[in-house]
């Protein structure tokens, strides 16, 4: 919160409006650090929805709509099966456990296990 401190100091005149909406999300906007910090090249670099339907979206655009129902999902479901291939495996799986078992990361690092060995 140092950051948001020294942005409010900073730009806090000048820009007001957007020093309110920065410091009335900044819980929200530094959650990505509530994580841990393999996990951050995942969040930085995709869009899983935007990426998933990328080439739905170009697909759907070339063949000037896809007709019926049905054809639509065994289009849809070839398509995203087939861009599953290129999408990025994550780094560390085994935090992922920890993070839906609620562990306490700080930074990047893990602070608390007490939920974790609770559940």
């Amino acid at each position: 919160m140092k950051a948001v401190g020294a942005f409010t100091k900073t730009y806090g005149t000048k820009f007001p409006k957007a020093v309110k909406k920065i410091t009335d999300a900044g819980h929200r906007l530094l959650a990505f650090y509530d994580l841990p910090a393999e996990h951050w090249i995942h969040l930085r670099t995709t869009n899983p929805i935007e990426s998933t339907f990328a080439t739905v979206r170009l697909r759907t655009k070339v063949t000037k709509g896809i007709g019926s129902a049905a054809a639509a999902l065994a289009t849809v479901f070839t398509l995203v099966e087939s861009a599953q291939a290129r999408w990025r495996a994550v780094s560390a799986p085994p935090l992922v456990a920890l993070v839906r078992a609620r562990a306490r990361f700080e930074r990047g690092h893990l602070v608390d296990r007490l939920e974790a060995h609770a559940a």
